[in-house]
């Protein structure tokens, strides 16, 4: 009877470890968008935990790319309305252009 009350008692404790450990996972995260628009990212610089997806969303009518300057991503042209998605899994600061239009630049910063 003991070894059964022992054994529930070390389930319960490794299920609430477990929920609590995931509850923090999902915490950490927290997605950013930014926009193209005016031929300038909006907001021009983003801080993110590790883990996070950043969205671009071009909304100008001329075509733009997010490239980042240390070739760590790179989208193809998006005309307007189109996205472009990351997910940030080392911390840094990353900074990145429109290499169609570069003197757009902004940077993202993963903590």
């Amino acid at each position: 009877m003991l070894l059964m009350t022992t054994k529930r008692a070390v389930a319960a404790i490794a299920l609430t470890l477990l929920v609590a450990g995931a509850g923090a996972t999902l915490a950490a995260a927290s997605d950013a968008e930014v926009t193209i628009k005016d031929f300038d990212f909006q907001p021009m610089a983003v801080t993110v935990p590790v883990g996070s997806t950043v969205t671009w969303k071009n909304l100008d009518g001329e075509p733009h790319t997010v490239t980042s300057a240390d070739g760590v991503f790179r989208s193809g042209a998006l005309d307007q309305g189109d996205s472009y998605s990351f997910r940030f899994t080392r911390p840094g600061v990353y900074a990145y252009l429109c290499s169609i239009h570069p003197r757009m630049t902004a940077k993202v910063t993963v903590k």
